[in-house]
């Protein structure tokens, strides 16, 4: 049996370290990039540290884009970013940079608007807002807030008049998940400003039959 020489045991070595190299390089420089934000005591990226990386990457702390970064990054509280987490995000992107993660931006907004995606997103978004461990509704004005942010893109009349009447109705001070996840349905499946295919028999959310009542009151 030929056995290999030195040379070649040395040349297949450097070959199979090389990808690890640049792999390790990577994490490194994404590493760099997490502590230029990072708090020093905490080691976490904490909301004064997201102001200043939005301010670099020029949005506001309030577009959805962050909103996506930290569903990308599976980030568990909010206004947090740990390093885990970081790594986990942007090696996923390709970002170890402002610019780098600026680029990578319109295809984060693809990935997460895809139907695949999309409730996953959704329903992260709701998760991301409860603020305290054993936390299971969100307040009105935090729910507004976040349907314009998550579907007021795609649905904003539906959006428009939903907020509205949150703000309106005196019966709801919170809402959770399930009324969360009615209002997708809704905006998905119910045509509108008809709302002639909308059947209150079909299991609707409370919530949903009495603004859909509150609607046909204030048809215009």
């Amino acid at each position: 049996m030929r056995r290999a020489s030195k040379k070649s045991l040395s040349s297949a070595a450097t070959a199979s370290a090389g990808p690890t190299k640049a792999v390790s390089k990577e994490v490194e420089r994404i590493d760099q990039f997490f502590y230029t934000y990072a708090d020093n005591s905490s080691v976490m990226i904490d909301p004064e540290g997201i102001e200043t990386l939005c301010s670099h990457l020029e949005v506001p702390h309030t577009d959805v884009r962050i909103l996506m970064l930290a569903w990308k990054m599976g980030c568990e509280k909010q206004g947090y970013f740990t390093l885990d987490e970081w790594r986990a995000g942007l090696k996923a992107l390709r970002a170890d940079s402002i610019s780098k993660l600026k680029k990578a931006f319109p295809e984060l907004v693809q990935e997460v608007t895809r139907p695949s995606n999309f409730q996953d997103f959704y329903i992260y978004a709701f998760r991301y807002c409860l603020t305290e461990d054993k936390k299971k509704c969100i307040e009105i004005p935090v729910a507004c807030e976040l349907l314009n942010l998550v579907l007021g893109l795609q649905f904003r009349p539906q959006v428009d008049k939903l907020s509205n009447y949150l703000k309106y109705q005196n019966d709801y001070k919170v809402i959770n998940m399930d009324q969360w996840m009615g209002f997708m349905r809704f905006c998905n499946e119910i045509n509108f400003p008809s709302l002639d295919n909308y059947d209150s028999y079909l299991a609707w959310p409370l919530i949903l039959d009495n603004f859909v009542e509150w609607l046909r009151e204030n048809k215009s």
